[in-house]
């Protein structure tokens, strides 16, 4: 509602309506032309006149604009012939007004005669957070001659209550009355003030209407006076959109866009990427499965290795993600559990257990930084064609990749890297070319992850303590794996462990001694 610019400026720049009523102070611009020649600047005295020189006094106040020109052509008529004459408004007189009630600013203000209430307003700062926006009286002399509705003004346009000041007048504005809230998909979600008589559709009218998402068969009312009770009532538009609302209520918009359809009815967007003939995003049938996306995306190319398909899914990331935190969570309630509990008895062990705690913590962190793909690890064996019968879902990508050659080594080896895949060659040759297992490294729990996402692992292929030779020497290696070897923990020096057993022979020769001491 504030201008951009002083009042004052905007006033002067303001054309002067045709219905304009000239009174005491304006200033007349009279130009005559012709058998008498004159430019004169003309203020309007006390009791209503101009001064023409040579024709005498005339009495403009009460004159409207638009009369003005033909009343001073005769005036002037009545002295000389063969003339020409103007007469425009020029400097108009300042009107003083006053503000009350609950403004922003009440008070007594200048303004000039082309002012509005609308004027008024503005200049004092609009209603306040207490004042009404839709109760606005215009007094004069005693009497309230006309009332001025905000609403009709910025929600409609309408300017009929938008009436002319004259000096002393009186602008009220009166207390706030009912409000209710608008909120949800909705086009201006807000609070608003009532009128005894409005709607449901008067209030939504209010806010710009629903948006274009909205679901206009229905809307939610929340009324202050049932919260004993029902509370929340469904109404059904637009049959519905005449009952009135009361101070208090809430009105909620439902969009009709968030609410998920069931997988039966939604057209589902997929990405398709790697080696397919046309990789990119398509929209796919409510019934369609993988192997349609790759159909869609123009079947294999020669290249792919359909084994190592990489398959995400939104929906799953979400699950992964909350599952994960709460295993990070557990994970750090444990080892914070297990360090308070744990005795030191020596300046080493309790330094021990400071880096450990350190390392723990610094683990954590890192895990923290590591987020869930979504993928899933499809059922696949290393000569298949084709991809399982599993429906897509809006947000799946598929990602099909290109037959690798080579298998990673990496962990607690001496030279970790990709190494050449032959054919024949199972997991231990290909630790081999690595160097084999380091000296710190846990044999025993050796992994490898498959290019499908699947993992064998050496503690599920170990078939006991009697086995001989390496428990990954059976196991094939397959292009794309990963083989991964830890390195062992909790793993103590030799003179740790010696230090460690001097401490109970120790203990054991003071025991005995005690024991022969008694015996004697």
């Amino acid at each position: 509602m504030l201008p951009s610019r002083s009042l004052a400026a905007q006033e002067a720049n303001r054309q002067v309506p045709a219905d304009y009523l000239v009174g005491l102070g304006d200033e007349i611009q009279l130009t005559l032309w012709g058998s008498v020649d004159a430019d004169l600047r003309l203020t309007v005295d006390r009791a209503g006149r101009i001064v023409i020189p040579r024709v005498g006094p005339v009495v403009v106040a009460g004159v409207r604009h638009a009369d003005l020109n033909d009343l001073l052509t005769r005036r002037v008529g009545q002295v000389f012939k063969n003339f020409q004459l103007s007469a425009m408004l020029g400097r108009l007189r300042s009107i003083r007004y006053y503000v009350t009630g609950f403004a922003t600013k009440p008070g007594a203000y200048s303004v000039s005669s082309l002012a509005t209430v609308m004027t008024g307003l503005v200049q004092s700062g609009g209603p306040s957070a207490a004042g009404s926006f839709r109760n606005i009286e215009l007094r004069r002399n005693g009497q309230t001659i006309g009332r001025f509705d905000l609403y009709d003004l910025l929600v409609r346009g309408d300017k009929k209550g938008d009436l002319p000041l004259q000096a002393d007048d009186v602008l009220h504005v009166g207390p706030i009355g009912p409000q209710i809230a608008l909120i949800g998909s909705v086009n201006k979600p807000a609070v608003v003030e009532l009128k005894p008589s409005d709607t449901v559709n008067d209030a939504v009218a209010y806010v710009a209407g629903l948006s274009t998402v909205a679901d206009a068969s229905r809307i939610a009312i929340e009324r202050l006076s049932d919260r004993n009770d029902r509370r929340v009532t469904e109404l059904a538009l637009p049959r519905e959109g005449n009952l009135k609302v009361a101070n208090g209520d809430v009105l909620r918009a439902f969009n009709s866009v968030t609410a998920a359809l069931p997988q039966a009815k939604q057209y589902k967007n997929v990405r398709i990427e790697g080696e397919v003939a046309r990789p990119g995003d398509y929209v796919l049938p409510p019934t369609s499965t993988l192997m349609d996306a790759v159909k869609a995306a123009g079947g294999f190319t020669p290249q792919a290795y359909v084994f190592g398909t990489d398959f995400s899914r939104e929906s799953v990331r979400k699950v992964q993600e909350v599952q994960y935190d709460r295993a990070l969570r557990d994970l750090e309630t444990d080892f914070t559990r297990n360090t308070s509990t744990q005795k030191v008895n020596t300046a080493d062990e309790a330094q021990a257990a400071s880096q450990k705690q350190a390392s723990t913590s610094r683990l954590i962190e890192r895990l923290r930084a590591v987020r869930p793909s979504g993928r899933i690890v499809l059922d696949l064996t290393t000569d298949t064609q084709g991809l399982p019968t599993l429906a897509v879902e809006d947000g799946d990508r598929l990602y099909i990749p290109p037959r690798p050659t080579t298998v990673g080594v990496f962990g607690s080896v001496f030279n970790g890297g990709s190494y050449l895949l032959k054919s024949g060659n199972s997991i231990d040759d290909m630790l081999q070319l690595a160097g084999g297992a380091t000296r710190g490294a846990d044999t025993g729990s050796i992994f490898v992850i498959r290019a499908n996402g699947s993992v064998a692992s050496a503690r599920r292929n170990n078939t006991g303590w009697l086995s001989i030779g390496s428990a990954m020497t059976n196991i094939p290696a397959l292009p794309g794996d990963t083989i991964f070897v830890p390195e062992e923990i909790d793993k103590t020096s030799f003179l740790q462990e010696a230090k460690d057993w001097t401490q109970i022979l120790y203990q054991f020769g003071l025991g005995a001694a005690a024991l022969k001491t008694i015996k004697n």
